[in-house]
């Protein structure tokens, strides 16, 4: 991609913009902000930096591009952490200039800046980028700041100190040092102090006068003068003012006054005006809403439910995945309106889709529903799957949301490409924090700098999207390998039936390997539970996709066994107990808080239940025998659930989701009359004890067809697969 720089002269903008030569791209502009005061050194200003700003003018002679400078008019007038457009605010002013960079060169499509630890600054520049249709390019993004001060140095950055603005760091002898020669003083007082390294916490600030970047000339600094902001005993603050410098050609063969370079200045102060994000969605399809089969899940207290949603078997489907997601997204919205809520309330979203090669015109209806600007809280979490859903008869669309009522989720959102781990450039974030679970967005095996799927087949895409995981887990100040409670495993069709062991080869090594480099004694590992799920396609034609769910918390109760648990009831709701009834049972248990399971019902497993019930009948029709058979396998899974909660002190009001893949194999009845038995036996079963307690009157059951599933990789071929998860939300309670 054709790049814009944003430069502020220091260390970490300048080899941010060769970390984007090294990923391919080419950087054919240069973008700066001043102070409006020439005579001005440093700002007060949260965004940019500003020391040593009279010698970037060099930087386009040196770098042999076009230099688009702007003065600072705004102030710092929006300082929530994430921005939204504000007039009058100094983010205002990169939007102006940036606007310009793209006009007179259109083909730039992403803009390098050097964020390595600032949210803050970070998400104002994903916030340019995405109302000017670019790509934010970050590659400094979440590093380790000893070895990002190392790589500078060991590729040839030459930069000099121009602030210093922490104990151990003396103007009178630290400013004008170069960051070379001050490296192992940094480290030393890293270790004393804890500063950050690359100066991140705003311990020292630079300016670069030469790197590889620099092919026409590299600066002379011959003159300045040290100013003395607070002279403290303790942390002194002082900047280097420069007052002399020139340019000194390299071994090159045009002269500096015949390159090609230019320095514009942008004077626009036209005020953009705020967008209207708040025009109604119209339906253009044929379809009507009381064609949508709804399913409505959740806690007795309404705290946190999902809504399932599909086009039911009898309705006219319309020509295109489009129209048809309209469809859902709409009924989904009116539905949230009807419980006092909306977008800005969804924690998570299951986007299944017929065909995966139409998920760009998808993913264009998504986002005229979910956006940032109707998400003040943060977009939810995605993953995107294709399913069989047009051989079942459930159109081309199918949305399920978890929803909660409360304001309490932290949303995880990176737009930026970087090497930290794959960026979420859109209305959907890479994980959800909401009462002590990550729900993370499905990771695929994508090398993050480069975003495409890393080499080494079905074990390099399963080793990386492992990695993702574990860098998306590491901003939680958690790990995969000691806080997964349940991973879900999207395994592509393309993957030869002899190749999935390779899957969980990967997963068991990865778990291990994390656990042993992170060993402490102190550490409660959770033991987790796994899905496989077979499909058709998965986004950018990816075998395999992970979706872990993590538990994170200080509470030392993490364990596998509850204490005082209930005692089970004479009634087993006719099914005489046999030992085969807890095979194929996989269950996390966090004591008094999370209750995860998955329930694999096999062939083997079908047939002796059938047996078992006596429902046997050789008169029977072919359909009638298959209702009869999933009616009993319905009844046993609600049955064996209902006591796994009941035994481990939870509800089925404490049930959030409980997602039932049925293979398309196995579907040999309507969808529809599935549904309906499976939510009856659910019914029925709660009808027979008191210790059910459920008080809502809606259906809980999320069917959702697929190609295969089961507990190994190896083996996708249950009848059925149940994964339930439901967790006590003791604020609420």
């Amino acid at each position: 991609m054709d790049v814009v720089g944003l430069v502020s002269g220091g260390k970490d903008s300048c080899y941010a913009m060769m970390k984007c030569v090294q990923y391919g791209h080419k950087i054919v502009a240069l973008a700066n902000l001043m102070p409006d005061d020439n005579l001005v050194d440093e700002l007060d200003s949260y965004m940019y930096q500003t020391v040593g700003h009279q010698i970037i003018v060099c930087y386009a002679e040196c770098m042999g591009v076009p230099l688009f400078r702007r003065r600072i008019r705004g102030t710092t007038r929006h300082q929530n952490l994430s921005y939204r457009l504000t007039p009058g605010d100094e983010v205002e002013d990169m939007f102006i200039l940036l606007s310009e960079v793209k006009r007179q060169i259109p083909s730039i499509a992403a803009v390098s800046s050097g964020a390595i630890a600032s949210d803050y600054q970070r998400l104002r520049v994903e916030s340019i980028c995405s109302r000017l249709g670019l790509v934010s390019l970050a590659y400094l993004w979440k590093q380790d700041q000893s070895f990002l001060l190392s790589e500078m140095i060991s590729n040839k950055i030459v930069a000099i100190i121009v602030k210093v603005a922490a104990l151990g760091l003396d103007p009178a002898k630290h400013l004008g040092k170069e960051i070379a020669e001050l490296n192992p003083y940094l480290h030393k007082l890293k270790e004393l102090y804890g500063i950050n390294v690359c100066g991140e916490g705003g311990e020292y600030e630079t300016l670069t006068l030469d790197c590889p970047l620099f092919t026409g000339a590299r600066i002379m600094l011959t003159n300045f003068e040290v100013i003395l902001h607070s002279s403290g005993v303790i942390a002194p603050v002082g900047i280097l003012h420069p007052s002399g410098f020139h340019l000194i050609k390299k071994d090159d063969s045009v002269p500096l006054s015949n390159r090609t370079s230019s320095v514009f200045e942008v004077v626009n102060d036209c005020s953009p005006e705020a967008e209207d994000a708040s025009q109604p969605v119209v339906i253009s399809n044929s379809v009507h809403l009381s064609d949508c089969k709804l399913r409505i899940s959740g806690t007795g207290n309404d705290s946190v439910f999902s809504i399932c949603c599909w086009l039911t078997d009898g309705c006219q489907s319309s020509a295109d995945l489009q129209s048809d997601l309209e469809v859902v997204l709409q009924k989904i919205d009116s539905v949230l309106l009807e419980r006092g809520c909306g977008w800005e309330s969804v924690l998570y979203i299951h986007l299944y889709i017929a065909d995966m090669k139409a998920f760009s015109s998808a993913n264009q209806m998504y986002v005229k529903y979910i956006t940032q600007d109707k998400c003040p809280f943060g977009v939810p979490s995605r993953s995107t799957i294709e399913l069989p859903l047009s051989k079942v008869g459930l159109g081309k669309a199918y949305v399920e949301a978890l929803v909660t009522t409360d304001k309490s989720k932290q949303v995880l959102h990176v737009q930026s490409i970087s090497c930290w781990a794959p960026s979420c450039i859109g209305p959907y974030s890479q994980a959800t924090l909401h009462n002590n679970i990550i729900y993370m967005a499905g990771q695929l095996g994508l090398d993050p700098p480069t975003m495409v799927l890393c080499s080494g087949g079905l074990s390099g895409e399963m080793e990386q999207a492992l990695e993702n995981s574990e860098a998306i887990a590491k901003s939680f100040k958690c790990s995969v390998s000691s806080s997964a409670i349940l991973f879900v495993v999207y395994c592509s069709k393309e993957i030869p039936a002899l190749e999935r062991t390779k899957i969980q080869e990967k997963m068991d090594d990865f778990l291990k390997r994390n656990r042993a480099a992170n060993f402490s004694k102190h550490t409660r590992y959770l033991d987790p539970i796994f899905v496989y799920v077979l499909v058709p396609d998965l986004p950018k034609q990816a075998l395999v996709e992970v979706k872990p769910v993590l538990y994170v918390s200080g509470n030392d109760a993490m364990m596998s066994d509850t204490e005082d648990p209930h005692t089970i009831e004479p009634n087993e709701w006719g099914f005489q107990h046999e030992s085969w009834h807890d095979s194929g049972i996989q269950k996390c248990i966090v004591k008094g808080s999370v209750c995860s399971v998955i329930l694999s019902i096999t062939d083997q497993l079908a047939t002796k239940l059938c047996s078992q019930s006596g429902n046997q009948n050789i008169e029977m029709s072919g359909d009638d025998q298959s209702a009869l058979q999933m009616e009993n396998i319905a009844k046993f899974a609600i049955y064996k659930l209902g006591n796994l909660l009941w035994e481990n002190n939870f509800f089925w009001d404490d049930v959030t989701t409980l997602r039932v893949y049925v293979p398309i194999s196995s579907i040999l009845i309507p969808m529809e009359k599935l549904s309906l038995i499976f939510n009856h036996a659910f019914e029925e079963f709660s009808q027979t004890s008191q210790r059910t307690k459920y008080t809502k009157a809606d259906a809980v059951v999320n069917l959702v067809p697929v190609m295969g599933s089961g507990g190994s990789a190896v083996a996708m071929n249950d009848m059925i697969t149940c994964e339930l998860f439901a967790q006590k939300l003791a604020n609420h309670l």
